[in-house]
């Protein structure tokens, strides 16, 4: 008797895992409003507004001149980038940014794709908008938002833009892109209110694509951007066509994870993993836990007290550059630590990298950009889309130095229509950045595999 009740729960246990692993669950967020005071009476403002990027005297004389009173302070011998942004180095890419670079050139380059904006929400929100130059004759562009995150913003994506846009293999899918700002970041007006998390990013750009006239979309994402377009095919799974990512960490590992990481360095086939997941994962200790303390101080700073340290960074174009150029340094490759000059310009220009710093700088965004960490982590770990899955169609582009190593195994506990996994040649955590080609490449692989399905 006992034996059989046994049996008995052992079987419902599983049949009732089954069924829960089947369901598909739909995320829900009501509406929200972000501006200043209380919704205004009246008909939402629907208009689209087209916005071009400035630059004047004044803004370059209060910049040279905060860069002038700096105040410098000698790094310990022999530390290259493991306290931080080396102060020899940085001299040198600060008198780079006050003598050589130069912002009105690159205001000319940013301004080279349009521009726009549109109030959703109460806010202003942001966005680059670039439709192809030359479609072919009964060819259909695809729809396609690219999400970015921190410390990047949109102009991570602008190497890529035209191999997506303006394709030179007649073969290719030619695509329609759209780059928007999250809210509190570049040229997107910050949340005036507590709560603007993931989620609500989300559904921000679901309005704003909606309010392009795309009925359906792809979706690519890395670092914040994995999140928010993670959100927005959870909260609409038959709007988002297929979603394309090239970062996603386990946001509540569950047992295949587990047993991967206790069994999977002496059965490593049982987990499917390979040379490469063994050298990233283990030892675990060293290169999950150790690692991921000496990578994540910021993320607690953020996630906690984001004004106190941003109103300083606000106030210091160099101690703004020094805290965003040291995560293009580490983060590409952990390896730069050991390098006198980071390894910076080995995979980045300072132009770009200093445009990027620019975003920051004039628009004033360091504050409200640190908040998103602040707004997704107070709410607490166990959000319902931290454990939802998603059952849209997923690519996923594994570069071999993303910040944080994700198996196949990993990506498709979460993602269960997982269709492409491709293990990258190079590449680090900006990969849209240091990588275009590549990402680029793999964006269209896993859209003409889904285009000719459906």
């Amino acid at each position: 008797m006992f034996t059989e009740v046994l049996l008995a729960l052992v079987v419902g246990g599983v049949i009732y895992f089954l069924v829960q692993r089947s369901k598909r669950h739909q995320l829900k967020s009501e509406d929200g409003w972000w501006g200043e005071g209380t919704p205004m009476d009246g008909e939402e403002d629907l208009s689209i507004r087209p916005y071009t990027v400035r630059t004047d005297d004044e803004e370059l004389e209060d910049l040279y001149r905060r860069i002038d009173q700096t105040r410098s302070f000698p790094s310990l011998e022999d530390s290259q980038f493991n306290y931080g942004f080396n102060s020899h180095y940085l001299q040198k890419v600060v008198t780079y940014w006050r003598r050589d670079f130069d912002w009105r050139r690159q205001v000319e380059k940013l301004n080279k794709f349009p521009h726009y904006k549109t109030n959703i929400e109460g806010i202003d929100v942001h966005y680059v908008h670039v439709r192809p130059k030359n479609l072919p004759e009964g060819v259909t562009a695809v729809p396609l938002l690219m999400v970015h995150g921190w410390p990047g913003s949109f102009y991570e994506f602008y190497r890529m833009i035209p191999l997506l846009t303006e394709p030179s293999n007649p073969d290719d899918i030619v695509f329609e892109v759209v780059c928007p700002s999250i809210p509190g970041y570049g040229f997107s007006e910050a949340p005036h209110k507590k709560g603007f998390d993931s989620v609500c990013a989300a559904r921000v750009f679901h309005k704003l694509m909606k309010r392009l006239g795309f009925q359906q979309f792809y979706a690519h994402g890395g670092d914040w951007g994995w999140i928010v377009t993670t959100n927005m095919a959870q909260l609409e799974p038959k709007i988002i066509k297929g979603l394309h990512l090239n970062f996603a960490p386990p946001s509540k590992p569950g047992l295949p994870v587990v047993l991967s990481i206790m069994l999977g360095r002496s059965f490593p086939k049982l987990f499917g993993f390979n040379e490469h997941d063994i050298q990233r994962i283990y030892p675990v200790v060293q290169n999950l836990v150790v690692e991921s303390v000496k990578e994540s101080g910021y993320m607690h700073i953020q996630a906690t007290k984001p004004d106190t340290v941003g109103r300083g960074l606000n106030d210091s174009p160099v101690g703004l550059a020094a805290y965003i150029l040291e995560k293009f340094s580490t983060w590409t490759d952990h390896d730069f630590r050991n390098l006198d000059d980071g390894g910076l310009t080995r995979k980045f220009s300072l132009d770009d990298l200093l445009t990027n710093v620019m975003i920051y700088w004039t628009s004033g965004c360091i504050i409200s950009s640190m908040r998103f960490y602040k707004e997704n982590f107070s709410k607490g770990l166990d959000q319902p889309h931290s454990t939802m899955p998603v059952h849209v169609p997923t690519g996923f582009a594994c570069f071999p130095n993303e910040l944080m190593h994700t198996p196949k195994l990993w990506v498709q506990q979460k993602y269960r229509e997982l269709k492409t996994f491709t293990p990258m040649a190079r590449g680090g955590h900006f990969a849209a950045m240091e990588e275009p080609e590549l990402m680029a490449q793999d964006i269209q692989n896993f859209t003409k595999m889904q285009e000719k399905m459906k």
